[in-house]
C-alpha cells in the first residue's frame, strides 16, 4: 500500500502562509494531569492571540475523543494512537499556518517526543501544567478521580496508570502558585519570538 502513496507537493508554501498572516505557525502542547489547567490556559492563551489577529486553534482531549477518535479507549496502546493521530492532525495545521494549542494529558514522555518530531522540534512548545495529583483530584471538575478510586474508571493517569511529567518543558505554570493571568503571560512572554515571521 505505501509504494503506492506518493507525496503530493503544494504550489503554497507554509513559509508563504506565514508570511501572509504576518505570524509564524507552531504547535503549542500543554500537558499535566486532568483537571489540572490545561484546557483553561490554552483557551485563554488563544484569546490573547486572537485579540492581537494571530490565526489559532485549539484542539482539546475531550472534542477529539468525541469525533476523530471516538473509536479509542484509554488503554496505552490506545493513548498512544490518539496521540499520533492528534499529532498529524496538529501538524497538518501548523503547515496551514495556524497557531495550534493543544491541552491533552499526554501522559507518556514517549508520546510527547513523537509528537516534537512529527511537527519538527523547531515547530514545538511544550507546556507542563504543574498541578499536585492532590490539588487535580480536590478540583475533580469532570468527576473522574472520584469515579476512578471506586473503580469505576480503569487506566486513569494519576490513579491507576502513571503520568510522566516533562523533564525540561519550555514552560512549566504552577497552578497552585500563579493565577491564570500569570500563567498566560508567562506563556506569551515565551512565544513572542517564536510569533516573529
Amino acid at each position: 500500500m505505501e509504494k503506492n502513496v506518493v507525496k503530493q507537493h503544494y504550489k503554497v508554501s507554509k513559509r508563504e502562509r506565514n508570511l501572509s498572516n504576518n505570524h509564524n505557525s507552531f504547535l503549542i502542547w500543554f500537558t499535566g494531569l486532568s483537571g489540572s489547567g490545561k484546557s483553561t490556559i490554552a483557551n485563554a492563551v488563544e484569546q490573547r492571540l486572537h485579540d492581537e489577529g494571530i490565526k489559532t486553534y485549539v484542539l482539546d482531549g475531550d472534542n477529539i475523543r468525541r469525533g476523530i477518535n471516538s473509536d479509542l479507549s484509554f488503554s496505552p496502546e490506545d493513548r498512544s494512537e490518539n496521540i499520533r493521530r492528534i499529532a498529524e492532525i496538529a501538524n497538518l495545521m501548523v503547515d496551514a499556518g495556524l497557531v495550534v494549542l493543544a491541552a491533552f494529558v499526554s501522559p507518556y514522555k514517549k508520546d510527547r517526543e513523537f509528537i516534537a518530531n512529527t511537527v519538527k522540534p523547531s515547530n514545538f512548545v511544550e507546556i507542563y501544567v504543574s498541578t499536585s495529583l492532590e490539588e487535580c483530584e480536590r478540583r475533580d471538575v469532570k468527576g473522574l478521580y472520584k469515579k476512578a478510586r471506586e473503580g469505576k474508571i480503569g487506566n486513569m493517569t494519576g490513579v491507576s496508570a502513571p503520568y510522566e511529567a516533562p523533564e525540561n518543558p519550555d514552560v512549566e505554570v504552577k497552578t497552585e502558585e500563579e493565577s491564570i493571568p500569570e500563567s498566560v503571560e508567562k506563556i506569551l512572554n515565551a512565544i513572542k519570538t517564536k510569533l516573529e515571521s
